[in-house]
């Protein structure tokens, strides 16, 4: 399959979906990123769904991403996770990267809490922190709402005065705090990756006001907020960014130190549903 997703191929893509599955009220879309896998206490994981049963694109295998839709359900009542996310510098085009943001939106999402494994570049930001996202700078080169897409599903100029929800982010810090997490807040720094960023671009992103740096989540928020949905982002800082620490940076590294904190982010994703999710 590599048919061109539209505006219309994605509504039907909702309507099969819905016939299909059954959801009832979709509640939110929770996202994991690299290494990241979410669980939801207190649901029932329903059915797991390959996204190359959904979309109508090719799906590209890459390591630390299951490209799998979980369903969670409590009676009438769903919550869409997402395991793994589709990145821009996988070939994606941006309406296929947001295309999940997208789906759980015409379901009838109101929220997206999304996870990212990234690179701290600050020092301040250690190793093993959670950070809960403020602002961000998209420095990827594109946008999901060029062309037809910003006049479907939203307005075409979409305010991003304030993306990151911020009832989410008081949420999010003590659950994060009681999970076992040093909690920092900061600006997402977004790249197109893949290669991971020059020592030079690193002290850039730092004095434009970047405290973490990663290769997603920008186009997902910027879908999700231009179809209404309330935002929250939580970074988990896996590493130092390049020039802050003295050896390469590498994919096995964030996927390792991703791995290491299953637990503790697992607990936190279920004090967070339990609080926003009543």
């Amino acid at each position: 399959m590599n048919s061109r997703l539209t505006p219309d191929g994605m509504r039907r893509i909702a309507d099969e979906f819905r016939e299909r599955y059954q959801p009832g009220r979709v509640r939110g879309l929770l996202v994991a990123g690299s290494g990241l896998s979410l669980e939801v206490p207190g649901w029932e994981s329903a059915e797991e769904i390959y996204l190359n049963e959904v979309f109508p694109f090719n799906i590209h295998t890459l390591m630390g991403h299951q490209q799998t839709l979980t369903l969670w359900r409590r009676g009438d009542e769903t919550l869409m996770v997402l395991n793994g996310r589709f990145h821009l510098y996988q070939g994606y085009r941006p309406e296929e990267v947001v295309a999940p943001v997208r789906l759980a939106g015409l379901l009838g999402a109101e929220v997206m809490i999304a996870t990212n494994a990234t690179g701290a570049l600050v020092p301040e930001i250690e190793a093993g922190s959670m950070v809960i996202i403020t602002d961000h700078l998209n420095l990827q080169g594109a946008n999901p709402l060029v062309g037809e897409w910003g006049r479907e599903f939203g307005p075409q100029f979409p305010d991003m005065s304030e993306v990151y929800d911020g009832e989410l982010r008081r949420a999010a810090r003590p659950a994060a705090e009681d999970a076992g997490f040093t909690v920092h807040e900061g600006v997402y720094a977004a790249m197109l990756g893949p290669s991971f960023e020059t020592p030079a671009e690193v002290r850039m992103l730092r004095a434009l006001g970047g405290s973490v740096v990663g290769m997603s989540t920008v186009p997902e928020v910027i879908a999700a907020r231009h179809m209404g949905m309330k935002v929250l982002v939580l970074s988990f800082a896996a590493n130092p960014a390049a020039g802050l620490v003295d050896r390469p940076l590498t994919h096995t590294e964030v996927l390792e130190e991703g791995e290491k904190a299953a637990a503790k982010l697992a607990k936190l994703m279920g004090l967070l549903v339990g609080r926003v999710f009543i």
